[in-house]
Formats: structure tokens, sequence, C-alpha cells
């Protein structure tokens, strides 16, 4: 049995096919407007350069750019209710309030403050208002929303009163969609609203997209489960993304680092993925990227759900090479997806980082003899800039001053040196489509993140196994095989501003998937 992996990246679509540990096939497409011909495009090459037998797929794993595509170009978002659990408490910021106003202004700016809420043990603050709930589903039904989402002060330690909220919007809205943000965010209270809010927003594009796939699949033929890759390197299967859209966020620089340890076998590393427009760095830690610790931005709203420590620059493949009064600038203007028609090596008018990589011998693209006429100085220093540009991004993403590889990856790699300051570039077999080979060889995930209180005989130890176990369970029933579960991440902290010895755990697993191991 075969896997497919296809990742949608702005500019190219990539597509794999994966037996066992082994790439059979690797293809590169142009990404199209409405994505799902792109993405059919990709597949059919992959599965005619590999010469497979479709019936044989097992799975198709893809990686999407549509959620956070349509948060940044403040499109096919929809109005949600914003329903708060917390008052007397908060009512000085109400939901969305350190969010940009035309994004505001998109979803509709109906927030809602409800008495309610928890301490940080579980004791109630106050009890549910339940009447006001019943108030706040007949103005969702006035005004027509699609979509409600629900934060509850605390709610990592006592999920009862979103659950309860939940129940009262559906019962008097049938079939309302109702995001509850413990399943989303993190502890602090305004950024896990704001994910839960912008979750909400994006679910009926979600529904169809997640269906635009699924007809894509059926057209080529193919009759095997899809799943879609979220943001932490593991699988999601099609229903579950239906539900929470916001999870396949940065999906893309995370797919090439899972891609890299794979294609290298190296778990602990620094992954620079080189696309046309951009570069996007980050660290590998046991195989996987290391998660941001603070608040990410998301088209300028704060959230707090998990999201790799990547970062991005203007240098890439189609990078803009300019020479102005203060020396060479590289980026961040960039020819994109033109490259094949504006690069001077193509036969084109427009001097990009590419054609300094072909003139300075480190590549072998295109017409070497087009760019021949470039003036050595120009060339040089346009190549010390790259260099330095690259250096300063893996300098930012190493955790320690101990060695470690570079990863370089994506088609734009060939603008890496041989070494960056005293660390090798290792460049692997199949680089160009690393992204769509870390999609197909993604695994599925359980994960906890919750406030323990170590009173009345709980120890650090027992809370951290009660931890284990939710993210074991949640593992399988995401639809991993039990006897392949490892746990890839555990912390405990400390929170010494809350009474009762109260601790921070987060767990998380990843096992197999049930039935398609490759």
């Amino acid at each position: 049995m075969y896997r497919v992996g296809i990742d949608v990246g702005g500019t190219n679509t990539d597509a794999v096919v994966l037996h066992a540990k082994k790439v059979l096939a690797g293809v590169k497409a142009s990404t199209t407007e409405d994505v799902t011909s792109g993405v059919i495009e990709a597949l059919e090459a992959v599965i005619t350069a590999s010469g497979i037998d479709r019936q044989r797929i097992a799975a198709v794993m893809i990686g999407t750019t549509h959620f956070t595509n349509a948060v940044i170009e403040r499109r096919h978002m929809e109005e949600v209710a914003a329903i708060r659990l917390g008052l007397p408490s908060g009512a000085g910021l109400p939901p969305m309030v350190d969010w940009p106003d035309d994004v505001r202004e998109i979803v509709g700016n109906h927030g809602y403050q409800v008495r309610g809420g928890y301490e940080f043990d579980g004791r109630e603050l106050s009890p549910l208002d339940e009447d006001e709930i019943v108030r706040i589903a007949g103005d969702i039904r006035a005004k027509g929303l699609k979509a409600a989402a629900v934060t509850c002060v605390f709610s990592g330690i006592n999920d009862a009163m979103e659950v309860r909220t939940k129940d009262i919007l559906q019962q008097h809205c049938p079939g309302l969609p109702v995001v509850m943000s413990k399943d989303i965010g993190r502890h602090g209270l305004l950024a896990r609203e704001s994910a839960a809010i912008m979750n909400a927003s994006l679910l009926s594009l979600a529904d169809r997209t997640v269906a635009a796939f699924g007809k894509a699949l059926v057209a080529a033929g193919i009759t095997c489960p899809f799943y879609i890759t979220q943001n932490d390197g593991t699988l999601m299967a099609a229903d579950v993304v239906r539900a929470f859209p916001v999870l396949t966020f940065a999906s893309g620089p995370t797919n090439s680092m899972r891609g890299a340890a794979f294609l290298t076998g190296i778990k602990d590393a620094v992954v620079v993925d080189v696309g046309g427009t951009t570069s996007d760095v980050g660290s590998l830690s046991h195989g996987f990227p290391r998660q941001a610790s603070m608040t990410v931005d998301i088209g300028g709203v704060r959230t707090n759900f998990r999201m790799p420590d990547v970062f991005s620059i203007g240098l890439g493949g189609g990078s803009l090479v300019v020479q102005c009064d203060n020396g060479i600038v590289v980026g961040p203007k960039s020819v994109g997806y033109r490259l094949r028609q504006d690069a001077l090596c193509f036969g084109g008018k427009t001097l990009t980082a590419t054609d300094i990589a072909v003139a300075s011998g480190k590549a072998d693209v295109g017409e070497k003899a087009f760019v021949t006429s470039l003036a050595r100085p120009l060339v040089d220093a346009a190549a010390a800039k790259i260099n330095a540009m690259l250096e300063a991004c893996v300098e930012r993403s190493r955790i320690s001053s101990t060695p470690v590889p570079v990863i370089a990856v994506g088609g734009g790699s060939i603008l890496m040196p041989n070494r960056i300051g005293e660390l090798d570039v290792i460049r692997p077999e199949n680089f160009a489509v690393a992204n769509a080979v870390g999609a197909a060889i993604a695994q599925i995930s359980g994960e906890t993140d919750r406030v323990f209180s170590l009173i009345d005989g709980r120890t650090r130890e027992s809370a951290l196994a009660v931890a284990e176990a939710e993210a074991r369970e949640k593992a399988i029933a995401a639809g991993a095989l039990a006897e392949t579960l490892e746990v890839i991440e555990r912390e405990d902290t400390p929170l010494a501003y809350l009474p009762g010895n109260a601790t921070r755990i987060h767990v998380k697993v990843v096992g197999e998937m049930g039935g398609h191991d490759a």
C-alpha cells in the first residue's frame, strides 16, 4: 500500500508517493486560484510518475494554506456570536478588544458577556446565568448568525459551563455550530477566546474546503480516506478539520521540517525551507518542530493555540536583487511563480537571487550564458548578502551553543552555502518536495495542557500520569494505534502566583495511523 502527500503552497503544489520509507516519485505543479484543480493536477502527475495502481493508495495527506490565507486576506470569514462566561470579572475588556478593526467588523463584533466562570482550582466564580444564554440564543436567531464561540474563565480546569452553554444554544438554535474554547486554546483568557472566535468564523469555509478535497479525490478515482496536516506535524481526519480549521495554520513550514527530519534521519537540527518568495526557519527537537511558547499573531489577532516556532524572511529563489546607494538589497520583493519567465538565467530581464546562485557556480538551472555578463563584484556582494541573511536566521533559531546540522530544503535552497558559520549544511535527496514528504509521513497525536492542584494527596507524578492517559485517549480516538504511541513532549510548570500548589502540565503523544501504517 502507498501513501500520497500533497502540500499546497502559495506558488507550487507539491505531491509525493511513499512506499514504506522510500520516496517513489515527487512532482511540482502550479498552485491554482481555486486550489482544488492544482491538487488534481499534482495528484495525477505523481501517480503517472510513480507508475502505481491508484487503488492501492492507503491514504492521502494534504497540507493546505486555505485557512491561514482567509484570515490574512480577510476573506471567507463568517459572523460569529462571541460569548464569554466570566462576569463580574473581565467586564472592562470585551471580546475581540485587541483585534484589528477590519477583522472585528468582518466577524460582526457580536460580543456577549455573561455571569459564570471558575477560579484556578475549579471553584465557581459565579453561577452560570442560563436565562441570559436563552436570550442570546434569540438574538443569534434574529441576526441570522451562522456560528457561536463560547469562552469560560479557567475552562481548562472545569469545562462544565462551556458544555452547558453549548447545550442550551443548540436546544434553542438547532444545528448551530458552537466552538468551545477549551478544545482549542491554552491558558490565557483573551488569546484563547480569540482562537475560538477565529475558528468559529472559518467553519463554513472548512466545510466547503473538505468537501472540495473529497470531490477532487473521487474525480481522480481514489477511494481511500484523506487527512489534513495540522501545525504540530500530525494529522487530522477530514471531520476534525470541519470542526477545528485553525489547527491547520502554519502546517506548511511544519511539513517541511518533518520532511527534512525524515529525509536525513536527523532528529535535532535547524531547518531552512527556501521557497520562491520567503525562507522559513525553525528548530527540530526529537524530529518535531519546536513549539512557540508565547502568543502567536495571525493576521493581526493574538491567539495561543499551538504553533511551530518558525519565522520567515523575505528571501527566496525569486527575490529581486537591487543595487542602490547603500549597497546590495535582496528581497523582500519577488517575481514569485514567474521565476521561469522573468529571471535572467531563463531569458528574462529581472535580476533575481537564483541568477546570483547560477553566476557564482552554486546552482545549475536555466542557461549560465545568460548571466556571464554580470559584474563579478556585484555577484560576490549579492552572494555575501544572501549568506549573511541566512546566517542571521540560523543563529536566531539555535536554542544552544551546541553545534547542530543545518538542513536545507525547498526549491530555493540552491541559495544556501555549504557551511553557515561553523555549522554544516545538508541537502537531502528530494529536498525540493520535503514539504509533501512531511505531509505523507505525518502521524496522529493527542495532547493535554491544563492546570492541576497538587492537594488532597495528589502528587506531581500522579498528575503527570493522568495527563498522559488523557493525551493517549485523545490520540486513540483520533485514529492512532495504541501500541505505537510514544510521548514526545512532557513538561510541568509550577504556578507560583496561584495558591494550592498549582502546576501546569503539558503532555503530547504521537503514534502511527491505524490500519494505514506505511
